[in-house]
């Protein structure tokens, strides 16, 4: 069997939550390709603000499918990133400027409304190009689509015929899942007023599908026009479902709180005519107190706040890992999936096929790992910045280089881009709360002996030595620790102020003989 061979078999029978994801799309076409000739993904974006750590999970769990399908089939594949910046500006976000002027075009198309950064046409556009870049610097293969653009050029417009045509049996969908006051008012349609500029939440009456005219009232007069061309948008759930069967979407995600919302719109989608894309409900993120993050409050992390403090495929391993479970996103999860990311990645050479394909980095780098290793883990590099105080990557690096010899930043470029995630982790998440306790008396008297036993150590002792060290101590009766985890839960407490750490014998071995020497005279004198 060839190697791309092998990978069929085994991705056919593989458990990973991409392939579980992918055969659906094998069964959705199993006498091959659609007529259309490709299988379309699809992710959604609402521009009424900037991207954020959602729209790249998003976009990169859809990535890890469609790069999931192409091990199984020879179809090709199209993704596609969807704006919908024809939707009513509904609130002026927060954290942009120029307030007042916006505030003027609340109800109007995205695309209408000025650009407060004053850089694009439109607000749409800003965010729209923002979108655009976000999604490059990671590298991932999409197709933007305007929504406005789409309505205006008419590329919609047979699906909106389609969505008159069908005007009672989507009615008849929706209304049952409204209150009474919203029933009232509710219209699938939103013509966008020819007075106002705004897109009307207004009743509307089919008076010709084929030529795409509905009556509403404006402002007090009774008005009738097309809806084609971008004279009017659909109401959201009505949209999804349009745009999944103007498009023939073929797969697309959402969140757990959208269940409802995918619900709907796959029956309006099956109303006319069409059939509902595969896909899955991941769960949300949460913050540390285990609330929901919410882009208004302000909790949990940022995109740019993880990218700081890890790589990005310290977040991309975090993002694969138990998509359906809700997880808490927040600093102190970084350093660890940094380390695991690396872990698997050591691991991955080693692995059967079958493995491979059941490991995160395989899905985080399409099966094509970058060359590279981390001869320290992260938490150990977080731990000597962390007794270094305020140090720069070069003094980091002069203590790397005893501890590895040949060490350098062309020699292990990934180390260096960690030690600077490290520096930054440290300077704004430990050191505004380091606190190193003084210990026990019999914790002191076991500190003494470490030191006794260091003293008579050459400068370069390895690891494995110092470690042997530190467990006999941690052994012997005479100190009085119930479970050696006590003797190591103290040394991180009174010599790194934190409550986990390294392999004292690496660290050690890392930091120097002398100067851990020096840190046990501190933790001594306290």
């Amino acid at each position: 069997m060839t190697v791309s061979e092998l990978l069929r078999t085994a991705a056919t029978a593989s458990k990973a939550w991409p392939y579980e994801e992918a055969r659906k799309l094998l069964k959705r076409y199993a006498n091959g390709a659609p007529d259309k000739g490709h299988i379309l993904f699809e992710t959604g974006y609402g521009p009424s603000g900037l991207p954020h750590i959602g729209t790249f999970n998003e976009v990169l769990r859809t990535t890890m499918v469609r790069n999931a399908f192409h091990s199984l089939s020879d179809i090709p594949t199209r993704l596609v990133a969807f704006s919908d910046d024809l939707d009513g500006f509904r609130k002026v976000p927060d954290n942009v400027p120029n307030q007042a002027m916006l505030a003027e075009y609340l109800g109007k198309p995205l695309t209408q409304v000025p650009d407060p950064f004053e850089k694009f046409e439109s607000f749409a556009h800003h965010n729209n190009a923002m979108l655009r870049d976000f999604l490059d610097s990671f590298g991932f293969d999409y197709e933007f689509v305007s929504a406005t653009e789409r309505y205006q050029a008419g590329a919609f417009d047979e699906a909106l015929r389609q969505v008159l045509r069908r005007y009672q049996a989507i009615m008849d969908i929706m209304l049952p899942t409204l209150r009474k006051e919203r029933q009232a008012t509710y219209s699938p349609v939103l013509p966008i007023s020819p007075k106002s500029g705004i897109v009307l939440q207004v009743p509307v009456e089919v008076i010709d599908a084929e030529a795409g005219i509905v009556r509403f009232v404006d402002e007090g007069e009774t008005i009738e026009q097309s809806i084609l061309g971008g004279a009017a948008k659909l109401q959201w759930k009505v949209d999804w479902a349009m745009r999944w069967y103007a498009l023939g979407v073929d797969y697309e995600m959402a969140g757990k709180d959208l269940i409802d919302s995918v619900t709907q719109s796959s029956k309006i989608c099956r109303a006319l005519g069409g059939r509902p894309p595969e896909g899955f409900n991941y769960e949300m993120f949460l913050d540390e107190k285990g609330e929901k993050i919410s882009k208004s409050k302000g909790n949990g992390l940022s995109l740019e706040q993880w990218l700081t403090y890890g790589p990005q495929e310290s977040l991309a391993f975090y993002a694969y890992r138990e998509p359906k479970k809700a997880k808490q996103l927040h600093m102190g999860v970084i350093p660890r999936a940094v380390d695991e990311y690396w872990q698997f990645r050591g691991n991955y050479p080693k692995q059967a096929i079958e493995q491979q394909l059941g490991n995160p980095v395989h899905h985080i780098h399409d099966g094509k790992l970058p060359d590279g290793e981390l001869p320290v883990t992260f938490g150990l590099l977080l731990n000597l910045v962390g007794v270094m105080g305020d140090a720069s990557p070069e003094q980091v690096w002069g203590y790397l280089q005893n501890y590895v010899p040949g060490a350098s930043a062309e020699t292990y470029p990934e180390l260096d881009a960690l030690i600077g995630h490290a520096l930054a982790y440290h300077r704004d998440f430990v050191a505004p709360t380091l606190q190193r306790r003084a210990p026990e008396a019999n914790e002191a008297a076991a500190l003494r002996k470490l030191d006794e036993e260091l003293a008579a150590l050459p400068e370069g002792a390895s690891a494995e030595d110092i470690q042997n060290i530190v467990y006999a101590i941690g052994k012997d009766e005479a100190f009085g620790f119930a479970e050696l985890r006590d003797w190591f839960k103290a040394l991180y407490q009174t010599l790194l102020g934190a409550d986990q750490g390294p392999r004292m014998g690496s660290f050690i071995a890392l930091y120097g003989i002398a100067n851990s020497r020096k840190l046990i005279a501190q933790a001594l004198a306290s």
